[in-house]
């Protein structure tokens, strides 16, 4: 049942990058014209739950460059909350995009020394998470050093307040899968919700069945797991009691942001039903499949669309199913 009490917005703890997509009507044989969007994994997600209609804030560390102008009014566009976020005088992350000929996208990074990575402790000791009742985080600002342990401990310390949600959001280019493995089971046993892709799986435990990388992300300490399986929907493991749930038909354009719009339709959805805030009490099999029904739906739209565009609350030409008496989503 749903708890109308509790805290009803999410922090969002993480990176922005600057995604940088060939531009075939502008590149020539002597020229390659690049077109930059604004991107990185827990920037998108903090975009999607505004879009959806969670009240959200994003924390993070913004360049004076050109980029991190346009990643904050990106941010304020969509109504995200930017108190706590901090200028920096690093530059910013920047991310070259190759999309093959499915859409889907290999990137390669110029990170080192980058904003999004230096967090200090008396920052993230002045965020706070009074009125959230989730603090995500995860993909490279989780893992790059010197902030990814100063994040950890920022984690540990919010749990006693807040829900712990973590997308690894594997990068090998940038770091080694064996970095991740071994910070993983640390993870887990901050986090309630541990939401990966099947590629994230394929680096993290190669051979593992979804399955059984759930019960070992399980016996970690994640009590929700979600791993997203591409066209084949996801996989929802709640204490080792499972769901699955199909995509939905769309024409798809890339998957650029489609797992971190996953993310947000998982989340926005559990704030509604007011299972956030705590250590998912109460939370059960249906709730889950309403949450990762409505998550599938919401990154399938955002794959209708170049790039991370996910979808916005009310307007729309495509619309998805109402899910428990909810409006539909509906496309801007």
């Amino acid at each position: 049942m749903a708890r109308p009490q509790a805290p009803s917005s999410v922090t969002v703890l993480g990176e922005w990058v600057a995604d940088a997509f060939t531009d075939p009507a502008r590149s020539s044989s002597d020229e390659l014209a690049l077109r930059a969007l604004p991107g990185g994994g827990p920037a998108n997600t903090a975009v999607a739950l505004a879009r959806l209609g969670t009240p959200t804030r994003f924390l993070g560390r913004f360049s004076t460059d050109v980029f991190g102008t346009l990643f904050r009014a990106r941010l304020s566009d969509a109504g995200v909350d930017l108190t706590g976020s901090v200028t920096a005088p690093e530059p910013s992350t920047l991310a070259v995009a190759d999309l093959d000929e499915t859409g889907q996208a290999t990137y390669t990074f110029y990170a080192d020394s980058a904003a999004d990575w230096q967090w200090t402790d008396e920052e993230l000791a002045t965020t706070g998470w009074e009125s959230a009742a989730c603090l995500h985080t995860g993909s490279l600002a989780l893992i790059r050093q010197p902030g990814g342990t100063r994040i950890e401990d920022h984690l540990a310390k919010a749990r006693e307040h807040v829900t712990v949600s973590i997308d690894p959001n594997v990068r090998p280019l940038l770091v080694p899968p064996a970095a991740y493995r071994e910070r993983l089971p640390h993870w887990c046993a901050l986090a309630d919700i541990l939401r990966l892709s099947e590629d994230d799986l394929a680096l993290l435990l190669p051979g593992v069945s979804p399955e059984e990388a759930c019960d070992t992300w399980h016996a970690a300490g994640a009590r929700l797991v979600v791993i997203t399986l591409g066209g084949r929907g996801a996989l929802a493991s709640l204490d080792g009691h499972r769901v699955t749930v199909p995509t939905p038909t769309v024409d798809v354009v890339d998957t650029v942001g489609a797992g971190d719009s996953f993310t947000a339709g998982l989340l926005h959805r559990l704030t509604a039903l007011g299972y956030l805030g705590g250590r998912l009490d109460g939370l059960g099999l249906e709730a889950i499949t309403d949450a990762c029904t409505f998550a599938a739906h919401v990154a399938a739209l955002t794959c209708s669309v170049p790039g991370a565009d996910p979808p916005w609350a009310e307007t729309s030409a495509i619309s998805v199913p109402a899910i428990s008496g909810r409006r539909p989503l509906r496309r801007q």
